[in-house]
This record gives structure tokens, sequence and C-alpha cells, in this order.
């Protein structure tokens, strides 16, 4: 059974989103100078892209990736320390988007020019290497990664230096599955898909940051810990489950798989109501969970446990922050975020499948192109 299918045997109108931000009780912070810091992050990127199409610039502004990290990262050392994460959040949405109907090929060649710059953090070094040439002139989602890693480096510590690679690494290898799928019409099973989703939410890097946000740099036998790692993967699944409900009203509208939704009706017998109601439970047991595991953090002596103690509340306040952002954004539901918190019912947008063509993705997105 197809996609297709599936929607026009159920030709639902409309769907009911669950009540998540009721199931969370953790309160909502803002960084005091979340705002200010979140105007001059979108103008870096928007003036680090003069490529863009003017709808692509216009869904910049209405994307709100600042005012999620003012919610993210309330208590950031410092306001250039926030403005650092905020760059790096507008980046990676503006990844997402690149990589948005990339074929394989192409993932692999924008992962090349992100990771170049950030192993070469103080000058562009083109490789050269057969099928990995590199143009000349750097491209803009080459300069745009040197441009906020050179600042993070000078204060973050060397553990969270070499997680925020390597989990940057994790996320181009899960987009490069993702593209391959895309390349062969195949939608994975739940169990390859939550593997991959875990890595494609970009969630991994940017819970790194916060500790450069909070000037800490945990020891690995901490990162490594089992309770830690659960509150980690936790986080980063009700963030990513949470997101599939949130986005799936546009993702269906454009004809995009990638989405826990399609999955749980092509392979598992749910309607568009059930499989929705299916990921809301899913998302309120893994906050219980979260809330369990926060009684559970080992002690590690006085100063770890205070970094520790920082880190688990940074990550209850991704839970609570991105929940309330979904809504403040314009990404998901247009100018209704407030009226869909309020009554919940998401209407269906009609099915309108724009995937770009390659050309249109280098155009759009300057990955490809050069100013």
């Amino acid at each position: 059974m197809t996609v297709a299918s599936i929607c026009e045997s159920k030709e639902p109108t409309y769907f009911v989103l669950p009540d998540l931000v009721g199931h969370c009780k953790f309160p909502l912070t803002y960084h005091p100078n979340g705002d200010a810091i979140a105007a001059q992050s979108v103008r870096w990127l928007d003036k680090g892209c003069p490529e863009l199409r003017p709808s692509k610039r216009k869904a910049l502004y209405g994307l709100q990736a600042g005012e999620l990290t003012a919610y993210c990262y309330p208590y950031s050392i410092t306001d250039n320390h926030l403005r650092v994460v905020s760059d790096f959040m507008n980046y990676l949405f503006h990844l997402d988007n690149i990589s948005d109907g990339m074929m394989t090929r192409d993932a692999e060649k924008l992962s090349d020019v992100v990771m170049n710059a950030l192993w070469y953090p103080h000058k562009y070094k083109p490789t050269h290497a057969k099928g990995k040439e590199q143009p000349a002139k750097e491209v803009s989602a080459g300069r745009l990664a040197r441009d906020y890693w050179a600042r993070c480096i000078q204060d973050a510590g060397p553990g969270v230096q070499a997680r925020f690679k390597e989990s940057l690494t994790l996320f181009f290898e899960a987009v490069n599955i993702q593209a391959k799928d895309r390349d062969a019409g195949v939608v994975p099973d739940l169990e390859s898909y939550v593997d991959v989703r875990r890595d494609t939410s970009g969630c991994k890097p940017v819970f790194d940051l916060m500790e450069y946000a909070l000037g800490i740099d945990l020891p690995d036998y901490v990162v490594e810990d089992p309770i830690i790692k659960a509150l980690n993967q936790g986080t980063n699944d009700l963030v990513t489950w949470s997101n599939d409900i949130f986005s799936y009203n546009v993702e269906q509208a454009r004809g995009d798989t990638h989405n826990m939704v399609v999955i749980l009706m092509m392979y598992h017998g749910h309607d568009l109501q059930s499989a929705i109601d299916h990921i809301g439970d899913m998302c309120r047991d893994t906050i219980n969970t979260f809330i369990a595991n926060q009684a559970k953090v080992p002690s590690w002596g006085t100063e770890v446990d205070k970094d520790v103690a920082a880190y688990v509340q940074g990550l209850q306040e991704w839970i609570v922050g991105s929940l309330h952002w979904s809504f403040q954004t314009k990404r998901y539901f247009g100018d209704n975020g407030q009226e869909v918190k309020k009554t919940r019912i998401v209407n269906l947008l009609p099915k309108k499948p724009d995937e770009p063509t390659l050309d249109e993705v280098s155009t759009s997105s300057g990955f490809c192109s050069v100013p």
C-alpha cells in the first residue's frame, strides 16, 4: 500500500493534536536578551546567504530559530555564548532546508563542505581528492559554518568540540541514508526510521552546545553514564516525535514521507488520527520517563554534580521550550499557531508536491552556488 492510497482511502480533512503542552509541567523560561540576540542572529544568516530567493528569505524570519534558542538556553553564561548557539540553530534549520529533496551525491557534497569548515576553522582549505573536489572560492554553507565555529572554539572545551564534530558527522550520515531512501523511493520500517531520525533531528549537536552555553565541559565518564545518556536520548525523542506531529501537515502537503505518522499508517494499520494519538502517547511516556530518570542521576562530587545539574536542567528547558515554540514559529502552522495551540485542531493542507530540482536546491541554498 502506498502513501497516496492510504490518504485517498481515509480522506481526512483535519486531525487533533495531543495536549503535550498541558502534559508538560516544566516551567517555561526565556533568556532576558533573547529577542535582541535572535534578531542579530537571523540577520547574520540572511546576510550570509545573498543567493536566497525572496520566499526563502522571508521564511528565515518566520522560523524564529533565535527565539527557540532563547527558550532552550536561557541560562547561557554570556550573550555572546547565546549568540553563537543561536547562529548555529538558524544554520541547522538552513541545512535541513538544503538537504530536503537532495539526492545522495549532493548530500555527501554538503557534508564535505560543512565538515571542512569545522576541521579547518581559520582558513578555507578546499579538498582536491578525486570525487571530493571543492571550488577555489568557498560556498556560503561553508563560510557560515566557519564563521560560527571559529567563534565557538574560542571558549568551548575540548570535550565539547570533539562531541560536536562527532554529532554533526552523524547528522550528515543520517541525512545521506535519508537521501538514499528518497532516491530509491523507500519508506523505512519504524525501527530503521527511529534509528536514523535520532540523528536527522539535529538534537545531538545542539545538546553538545548546551555545555558550551553553560561554560562547562562534562567528563566523558559523565556523558557515557547510562542515566545521562537516557536523559539525553529521551529529550531527543520528545523533541523529534513531537516535531513529526507538528510538521506532518506541511510535509504531507509536499509529499514528504520521512515522518513517523506516515510509517505508522503504512506499516502498522493506523489511520491518521490514531497515528497522531499513538505518537502523542509516546511523547507523554517520554516526558514521564525523563522525570523518573532525573531522580536517578548519580553523584560524582560537588563540582561535577553542579555541572551535571545545569546540563540536565538544560535538557528540561529543551523539552518545554520546544513544545511552546512549535506554536510560535510559522514553520508548522503559519499565522495560526496560537489558535492551533488553543484548539489543537489542524486542518489538512491540499497536496501540492513541489520537490525542488537539484538546480533549484543549489540556487536557493547557496550550497553549490558561489555568490
